[in-house]
């Protein structure tokens, strides 16, 4: 059993400390939140515009063109790997871009904007109609019921799914070595490749991932538990 922890602590030693390997995880995963985090607004922000223009419908009740555009978009990304459409931004339409921060928040932004757009939609049409109806009674357009009555009251069902899918996201961006960004994980497979042993560099990349989280689902049950007591009052 000594033997064994010795053996462990020689491997942490030489994945973490010998040439301040350490400060490799921590450049990797300053990456990995910079590029979740944009990425989110952005996905945020195109979800948005994307869930009201596939809820957008004629006089009659038909889809407008804005509605089919919106559907084919969330078809495409839905329907397609993200690792696949990051390699199309870099390779063909970025192609001239020597940014990877900037491909990938864009490629992440536009994978999650389907993603989100779809929760916004949701947590729109589970407010009741009956408060379209009050805001249309009371003089507004559609436009305006939509601003100052409808979308306040969906923020409370899309906040916690939305969260969700940060969560989601941040795990995704491990494929961004595909476009030569140093991420954490991509930071362990480096390590892994200069002690040749993977052990110790992917299981502290694991913990690393696994803590941040785990902070995040931790602030996301809170954040629902505030949510409830607030629809209790």
């Amino acid at each position: 059993m000594q033997e064994w922890f010795e053996s462990v602590g020689k491997k942490f030693v030489m994945a973490f400390v010998e040439g301040d390997r350490w400060k490799l995880y921590i450049k990797g995963l300053g990456v990995t939140l910079e590029i979740a985090f944009f990425a989110a607004i952005i996905g945020l922000l195109i979800g948005t515009v994307v869930a009201l223009m596939r809820l957008s419908t004629k006089r009659d009740g038909k889809k407008t063109i804005w509605a089919r555009i919106a559907g084919a978009y969330i078809d495409v990304i839905r329907g397609t790997p993200s690792v696949l459409q990051l390699l199309i931004m870099w390779f063909v339409i970025m192609k001239n871009c020597h940014n990877g921060i900037l491909v990938a928040v864009l490629s992440f932004g536009i994978n999650s904007g389907a993603y989100v757009s779809e929760i916004v939609r949701a947590g729109i049409l589970a407010v009741d109609k009956g408060q379209t109806e009050a805001g249309r009674s009371l003089g507004l357009s559609k436009a305006q019921t939509m601003i100052y009555i409808v979308i306040p009251q969906a923020i409370k069902n899309v906040l916690p799914p939305i969260g969700n899918e940060f969560i989601v996201l941040l795990k995704e961006t491990a494929i961004v070595g595909y476009v030569s960004l140093t991420d954490l994980t991509r930071a362990a497979n480096q390590i892994t490749s200069r002690t040749y042993e993977a052990f110790m560099p992917l299981i502290g990349a694991a913990v690393i991932y696994f803590t941040i989280i785990k902070i995040l689902t931790i602030l996301l049950e809170r954040l629902e538990r505030r949510l409830r007591k607030s629809d209790n009052r």
